[in-house]
């Protein structure tokens, strides 16, 4: 049995007519659940929901003080290619999109490490697109290899693998990973990946459970809002990190909210998200799942994002860019995506302080495996 297996128990249909029919007595009995079910969750996410963000809010951010303690951990990506041969529709890196291409070499992964491990970072996402040249995963493990003396952990943010292919990855020093299932309607998932091996629905679905069987220490999950549905796409999201957190309990559970940001290709988001659902998705997440971690990347403005840190979100990235190279040269390189909160790793870091937290460049070491095993 995987995830792919677990979510036909939740017709989407279902679970937008539940929600339509939600009452504020029933949101009044999630907010006063000790532990939250799939069905309060539900409950949290429906319109009825947003006349009490408040009391959400007041409990995501009890919860969180209480599970984290007033700590912002900071990470930056690093994108290593923007080659890919899929033609996701939403992406600047869409394989027909005509944008310069290029993947680093080894050398220069290690100067874009460099500037990054300077900047005070000891946690990095590596991201690629989905090309031939990954096809055996040796080029990331290779880049790994290369990088990890610089860092204490490092994620990956790439193609979907088979379970040996994380294995792989483990092995090379990757501790962590992310995956956006992008949206978790098949018919639309059919649409948006006209070509490429990114079509495959079932295999993207499942890949979070293969990364699981292998032992990684954190598994990531997402949705691209913007796509499906809010209602369904958030719900099937957390009930995605509910599923992992009690299949895979050795591994922690990591939950992202990216939203469609402006590429090339002029994509525009086909079921917009609001602020008021996004705060709702972090809190109701933080509730389904205390100990998950909450991801918020620079997709953001500032101002949302500094709002955002005492609702629930544990992990802010800073510095981004998201061409490859772009650390070094600026990116010459077109990005995938134009990013909104531009701030230095300094001056985030001097906003979180300001904001009552500490900034954190360091959570993990390798080394606490070693120890564990003496």
């Amino acid at each position: 049995m995987s995830f792919a297996d677990e979510i036909l128990k939740y017709p989407a249909e279902q679970i937008h007519e539940q929600m339509a029919n939600t009452s504020g007595l029933r949101v009044e009995q999630a907010l006063d659940a000790e532990r939250l079910t799939p069905q309060d969750y539900l409950a949290l996410l429906s319109p009825a929901a947003l006349d009490y963000l408040e009391p959400m809010a007041q409990r995501a951010h009890q919860v969180t003080r209480q599970r984290f303690g007033n700590i912002i951990q900071l990470y930056t990506p690093l994108y290593l290619s923007n080659e890919c041969s899929n033609g996701c529709k939403y992406c600047g890196f869409n394989a027909s999109n005509k944008i310069p291409r290029a993947t680093l070499t080894f050398d220069q992964i290690e100067k874009e490490a460099q500037i990054i491990h300077d900047y005070g970072f000891r946690a990095i996402l590596l991201l690629t697109g989905e090309h031939s040249k990954m096809d055996d995963n040796s080029y990331l493990a290779q880049a790994v290899e290369r990088i990890k003396p610089l860092f204490s952990s490092i994620s990956i943010e790439v193609y979907p693998m088979d379970t040996d292919g994380y294995q792989k990855m483990v092995a090379a020093g990757v501790d962590g990973l992310t995956l956006y299932q992008e949206t978790y309607d098949p018919v639309l998932y059919e649409q948006l990946h006209p070509y490429g091996k990114k079509r495959d629905y079932r295999y993207r679905l499942e890949a979070p459970d293969r990364a699981g069987e292998a032992g990684l220490r954190r598994i990531g999950v997402g949705a691209l809002l913007g796509l499906g549905p809010f209602e369904s796409e958030a719900f099937y999201t957390g009930l995605h990190a509910y599923y992992l957190a009690h299949r895979y309990w050795r591994s922690h559970v990591s939950i992202s909210f990216p939203r469609i940001r402006p590429a090339d290709g002029g994509f525009a988001p086909i079921n917009p998200v609001n602020d008021k659902q996004l705060v709702q998705a972090v809190c109701a997440s933080r509730l389904l799942i205390p100990d998950a971690a909450l991801f918020l990347s620079t997709r953001e403005s500032s101002k949302f994002r500094d709002s955002l840190m005492p609702l629930g979100i544990t992990h802010m990235s800073a510095g981004s860019c998201t061409a490859p190279g772009g650390h070094a040269d600026e990116g010459k390189n077109k990005e995938q995506f134009v990013i909104d909160d531009d701030r230095s790793p300094e001056q985030m870091s001097e906003v979180i302080r300001a904001k009552g937290y500490e900034a954190v460049w360091k959570d993990w070491d390798t080394a606490f495996l070693n120890a564990s095993s003496m």
